[in-house]
């Protein structure tokens, strides 16, 4: 809403802009502000964007997204950036989705569905990169107290400060204290977590800024690791797991304790002759210590071993965790301005240290080590206590020249290294000591072309390379110095185009991935996931996004997508790709009134290699209420009351395989939370 008034752009799901040059949808603060509950994640926020998959099994934002995918991709395989800086386990390179910032804070969210340009950097920019954009600190000062209430007995309280201008020069602060706990939809899946996130930006003369953010994330979860259909059968689709102590499914014995905290500094600019700069220091660390049954699902006897070759006894048997890592690093871009164009180089540099220990414990008896190696295959209780390091280096040059009139082309080309050293006295997977390195690198060109056809209607097409090096997971471990596995690579074909007048949106897309080297999972043994290269595959498909104002306040909003993920070698399905996605709705915004009706559909799908553990299609729908009562009410300062509606249908069908049993390799399963309720009031006083 933009001074009171229906803007279709900010109150839709996505809209593609007229620059675009490769397939994008664009989410604004408003229709996060007014769609998500408080507990919501960026997950939530990009659920409804075309080709796009989230599965948040314990309800909005209180446990972890278990699966996001774009156009077939997972999570590891697309890159997701907090203002500009690209984050997560550099291990595998998937994100924790509740261990950072919150969606109070969030500005801006862009979901780009490709590889961007030659200056888009990321470990994995094949498969999309999904760019949330903090909020600023505002002119004026004010005080924003808000707090929620709803199912699962979910409260979330806090309070926002901006400063305003301190001074003639124009700093300015914003800082958002927040607290969360709930019991979640699935049973005994509680969690508590806390933030606080603060930003300053201080302008330097007329032509500079610095800027300033810090924030700090707390997380305790008790969180499980799926459901068998059996347990669904007889437990419920909420089952997750159990207040008994004496089994391995018991809350206190499968449990995170997360602390987070990221911060950077910006200096952005320009000092004339077409010349400006943005440059960035950052780090952010991630600690873990987590604890898990052996099998939580049953199926794992409960006997463990107190003593070097001892003899089994009763126990619980459960594993302790801990995964602490930090990345340091920089991030430069500069740009030229000439007469053809834009001259546009950079630096991305990162540098990440990381523990990960994991020991056999008995969980019934003060975590004491459990020595039952013949079953385990640790090492004396250990299964892995290592250190790594990895270093990712991406040098870019591309640049922008203007042939014709309305025509731009962006050729470009980044360099990708990637170095991943490990010193380890028990090794992941491999239970020996073990020392090696593994370098991995490629350049990546691109080529970019965009056609203004007239001021409201534009035209773009796009081939480039991606690369993804190996995660850790595919190491041959009897020789870990060497891996059998080369770096996932794609060549990348799109094309678009883009119309946008008066509020009518339209926007529709296709594209080809020729995809090598695609490394997945190919069953497991003990519940632990064995991974083989499926080849290459074939990514295709169609996409849609439109928006179309009605008139008084009301626009229609609908997307689609036909997508195809299949290999070239068994013409079988990718695990986790859905063969198409749809969403719509009504929206209304109008002064002080806002509603919406959303709702998402996911196409069939597979959930494991060979086209097994088939996935029906299933729809959700989520509608959202608000009303902004200092426009009707004297002296209401500035309160507004929303009501976030999820899944109003109650659709709690199986939406995800969530991987196998320790004991017997059954399968489990994610479901759909069920329906939930979520009312919100904040103030804002000034």
């Amino acid at each position: 809403m933009v001074n009171g008034h229906n803007d279709a752009d900010s109150v839709t799901p996505g809209t593609t802009p007229l620059t675009a040059v490769q397939p994008t949808s664009v989410i604004s603060a408003d229709f996060i502000a007014r769609n998500l509950p408080a507990s919501g994640n960026y997950d939530e926020a990009i659920k409804f964007s075309p080709s796009v998959f989230d599965t948040a099994p314990n309800g909005p934002g209180l446990a972890e997204s278990q699966n996001i995918s774009i156009r077939g991709f997972q999570d590891g395989q697309f890159n997701v950036t907090f203002d500009g800086i690209p984050w997560g386990d550099s291990n595998d390179f998937t994100h924790h989705t509740t261990s950072y910032f919150m969606a109070h804070d969030l500005g801006q969210i862009t979901v780009d569905r490709g590889p961007g340009t030659a200056a888009t950097i990321g470990n994995a920019t094949f498969g999309g990169t999904v760019y949330t954009l903090s909020k600023a600190p505002e002119d004026a000062f004010s005080v924003s107290p808000y707090a929620s209430y709803g199912s699962f007995n979910t409260f979330d309280a806090g309070i926002e400060l901006n400063t305003g201008k301190l001074n003639s020069s124009g700093t300015r602060v914003f800082v958002d204290a927040e607290t969360l706990r709930s019991d979640g939809y699935l049973t005994f899946e509680h969690q508590r977590r806390q933030n606080i996130y603060g930003k300053l930006v201080q302008p330097i003369g007329a032509d500079f800024t610095f800027t300033v953010v810090g924030m700090y994330d707390h997380v305790h979860q008790n969180i499980s690791l799926g459901t068998t259909q059996a347990e669904m059968a007889q437990y419920g689709r909420n089952y997750g797991l159990s207040n008994n102590p004496l089994i391995q499914n018991y809350y206190g014995y499968n449990a995170d304790f997360i602390n987070t905290n990221f911060e950077y500094g910006d200096l952005a600019g320009s000092w004339g002759d077409g010349w400006s700069v943005d440059s960035k220091i950052y780090s952010y660390a991630y600690i873990h210590t987590g604890l898990n049954g052996e099998d939580p699902n049953g199926e794992y006897p409960n006997q463990v071993m107190t003593s070097p070759g001892g003899a089994l006894s009763a126990g619980v048997p459960g594993q302790l965790l801990t995964n602490d890592y930090r990345s340091i690093g920089t991030i430069t871009r500069l740009t030229k301005t000439m007469p053809f164009g834009d001259i546009q180089t950079g630096l991305w540099y990162d540098h990440q240290t990381n523990y990960r220990h994991l020991t056999e414990v008995v969980m019934s008896n003060n975590l004491i080590t459990n020595y039952d190696d013949a079953d385990t295959g640790a090492i004396n209780g250990v299964d892995r206590d290592l250190h790594q390091t990895m270093q990712t280096l991406q040098p870019y040059l591309q640049v922008s020249v203007k042939p014709v009139a309305g025509l731009t082309l962006t050729p470009g080309v980044r360099y990708s290294w990637f170095q991943r050293d490990v010193n380890a006295i028990v090794n992941v997977k491999y239970p020996a000591a073990a020392n090696y390195s593994n370098t991995f690198h490629s350049w990546l060109p691109s080529l970019e072309g965009r056609y203004e056809i007239n001021p409201h209607w534009s035209a773009y097409a796009q081939v480039a390379k991606g690369f993804l090096a190996p995660n850790e997971n595919y190491f041959n471990y009897a020789n870990p110095s060497s891996t059998s596995y080369q770096p996932e690579t794609t060549w990348n074909y799109q094309i678009g185009t883009t119309w946008k007048k008066g509020g009518l949106s339209l926007a529709v897309d296709a594209y080809l991935i020729d995809f090598s080297n695609l490394i997945a999972s190919i069953g497991s043994v003990g519940g632990l996931p064995l991974y083989g290269n499926l080849g290459g595959v074939h990514y295709r498909g169609l996409e849609g996004e439109a928006t179309v104002p009605l008139g008084k306040g009301f626009s229609v909003y609908a997307n689609g997508s036909v997508n195809s993920a299949l290999s070239t070698a068994t013409n079988s399905w990718v695990p986790n790709a859905p063969k198409g996605t749809a969403a719509g709705g009504l929206i209304y915004s109008h002064n002080a009134l806002y509603a919406s009706f959303l709702a998402k559909w996911i196409g069939p799908r597979y959930g494991d290699t060979g086209d097994t553990q088939h996935l029906g299609a299933y729809a959700t729908a989520d509608i959202s209420f608000g009303v902004d009562l200092d426009r009707i009410v004297r002296n209401a300062y500035g309160a507004k009351l929303k009501l976030n509606i999820q899944n109003v249908t109650k659709n709690t069908k199986i939406i995800n395989l969530a991987g196998y049993t320790v004991g017997a390799g059954t399968p489990l399963y994610w479901a759909n939370a069920g329906r939930s309720v979520f009312a919100t009031i904040e103030f804002k006083i000034k």
